[in-house]
């Protein structure tokens, strides 16, 4: 499998087997018969193998996309063929000029444009045929693709069913050859010699490519024997197939095919479910998450609330210690104060006994400074002997 391209389970790619394989190759290898020899536009050829196997007969071989990736991988894989190109480009404009090729095969396109593109990109197939071209173009059935099985296919626009691809094919290619494809579970008998006549065709897809079948060693052996050459009959046809009127292998088939959607739909189900429980798993972690950010903030926020708290209990605590400290300064204050106004009131008294005191001191001392001023004058030392002598008779009197 190309390691550039992935298989998006629509787009086929060599190395993916099963059905698909086989449906692809085939239809390439079916259309070499048409192409001989001409020039051929292998229109939406997606990864380019088909192109590729197509130029192996042809006169030279275009195969357009419009995937730019697609066919960038085409030229990387294939681009040294001889007669093989690649070009980008819309199967509605294609990018080749008015009849200048002789046969468009086109595998599995129509259905993947809205109906109004359909009718374009045939006009455009029209347009680029030479005089005498032929259109190979296959396009799933809707009734057996779609409808029966009850599938949708995501990458489809608009899937048609036989009457529709007919009138759209009638007034542009109105001469037609029909024929059916499907994978097929039938038993089959083939001739060992590959001799006999050629009506029946078998191919091998290797990897990249496809080629004739070897006759393969079948699981039993069925043989026609006589004993003269003349006796021996014609080989016939050399491939036989018989299979039931009711097709039970392919139901079967189908059946499993509708298993594995239905158990496709119920893992896209369960993944939808999965992703949603993820989804609320991942919208509860959030929450949770934002839970403990809000505790934690909470958290930091009581912490610094105790600090507060704690540092306004320190300051109430410093403050009434200062309180009962200024209460006491206070009493202490009232006690001297009340001391101050005793002292202050003794000192009144003090100092109002103290100003009688001078007044007496002041008035003794002013008659002290009279009776000395008296004494110093000549009239008292005229009276002095007098007054000594009344002093002697009291003092003499009071014995």
């Amino acid at each position: 499998m190309p390691a550039d391209l992935e298989f998006n389970g629509e787009r086929y790619i060599p190395g993916v087997a099963g059905d698909i394989a086989y449906e692809h190759w085939h239809r390439y290898a079916f259309a070499r018969r048409f192409v001989t020899g001409k020039r051929v536009l292998d229109a939406a050829c997606g990864e380019g193998y088909g192109t590729a196997l197509l130029a192996t007969v042809a006169a030279d071989a275009i195969g357009v996309d419009i995937d730019g990736r697609a066919i960038a991988h085409g030229r990387a894989a294939y681009g040294g063929q001889p007669r093989l190109a690649y070009d980008e480009g819309s199967v509605t404009a294609l990018p080749l000029a008015e009849a200048t090729v002789d046969v468009v095969v086109s595998f599995e396109t129509i259905e993947h444009l809205v109906a109004s593109d359909q009718a374009r990109m045939l006009d455009e197939f029209m347009r680029v045929l030479a005089p005498g071209g032929l259109l190979v173009l296959s396009s799933p059935n809707k009734r057996r693709y779609s409808d029966e099985p009850g599938y949708r296919n995501p990458f489809h626009q608009h899937e048609l069913y036989r009457a529709d691809l007919e009138r759209l094919l009638a007034p542009r290619f109105p001469h037609r050859h029909w024929f059916h494809q499907q994978v097929v579970y039938a038993s089959a008998l083939w001739a060992e010699d590959s001799g006999g006549p050629a009506d029946c065709e078998a191919w091998t897809i290797r990897a990249d490519t496809i080629a004739p079948m070897p006759v393969p060693d079948g699981v039993y052996y069925v043989v026609v024997a006589a004993a003269t050459a003349a006796a021996l009959p014609p080989p016939g046809p050399r491939l036989s197939l018989c299979s039931d009127a009711d097709d039970t292998g392919l139901e079967r088939h189908a059946a499993n095919a509708r298993e594995v959607i239905r158990l496709d739909g119920l893992l896209v189900d369960r993944n939808a479910a999965l992703d949603r429980q993820t989804a609320h798993i991942a919208h509860l972690e959030e929450l949770v998450a934002h839970r403990e950010r809000i505790v934690e903030e909470r958290d930091a926020t009581l912490e610094r609330q105790t600090v507060h708290i704690r540092h306004l209990e320190d300051l109430v605590a410093h403050h009434e210690r200062v309180v009962v400290e200024r209460d006491g300064q206070l009493v202490d204050a009232a006690a001297l104060h009340d001391a101050s106004e005793a002292n202050l009131s003794a000192l009144g008294k003090a100092l109002a006994s103290s100003r009688q005191d001078n007044h007496r001191l002041d008035a003794a001392i002013a008659a002290q400074e009279r009776i000395i001023e008296y004494r110093q004058g000549f009239r008292w030392w005229l009276q002095l002997p007098g007054l000594a002598l009344a002093r002697w008779w009291r003092v003499r009197r009071g014995r």
